[in-house]
């Protein structure tokens, strides 16, 4: 079995070195993939997977904006992603980013730069044939409660933003968004997915 881990947005494959650290405890072979989250390059972050991936059997695990790489990932269909079983998210807003949508509105795009044209998408299924897994978290630490008052949210991405139409399954955990990448129980429930059928 082979995993892929994402990261998220201002972030690096050196925040998800823990998790892989704990994946790796169950015998999978991981390519822990950075890229330049505010600016990401699809073309160069797609050839990497296709290189990684070749013909076996593979897991995308992402954190937030990582979710979205992998959704766009697919849709490029390339031979080597029709091998891609499972896509397990982390806080990702499957639906578009309230908060990117926020800064966009308010002309802070360069703190987002490109990464706004996969923030901003509005999906509303998942349509592939790979399974999708959607952990979400529900402490609310951070601007979100703040920029919507009321929201069930991780404190960056609301709740709603990580449900999609034929995901698998949708777990919530008393985590912020950040925390996602470090509990324990995450890891364990990612490692319980990666042994199901």
């Amino acid at each position: 079995m082979q995993v892929i881990v994402l990261h998220g947005l201002y972030m690096s494959g050196f925040v998800m070195k823990p998790l892989c650290h704990r994946l790796a405890k169950s015998g999978v072979n991981i390519l822990n993939l950075t890229y330049k989250s505010r600016d990401p390059d699809s073309k160069q972050i797609f050839n990497q997977l296709d290189d990684f991936i070749a013909d076996k059997p593979t897991v995308l695990v992402c954190h937030s904006l990582g979710g979205l790489i992998a959704r766009a990932y697919l849709e490029n269909n390339s031979e080597s992603s029709q091998f891609i079983t499972k896509v397990i998210t982390l806080g990702t807003p499957h639906k578009g980013s309230s908060i990117a949508k926020q800064m966009h509105e308010k002309g802070l795009d360069k703190l987002l730069k490109n990464s706004v044209e996969y923030l901003l998408s509005p999906n509303n299924d998942w349509p592939f044939k790979a399974k999708l897994y959607s952990i979400a978290g529900d402490l609310p630490l951070g601007l979100m409660p703040i920029l919507e008052r009321g929201s069930e949210s991780d404190g960056t991405v609301l709740l709603d933003e990580t449900k999609l139409m034929g995901m698998a399954e949708h777990k919530v955990f008393h985590l912020s968004h950040t925390s996602l990448i470090y509990s324990r129980q995450v890891v364990s429930y990612i490692q319980d997915i990666l042994l199901s059928e």
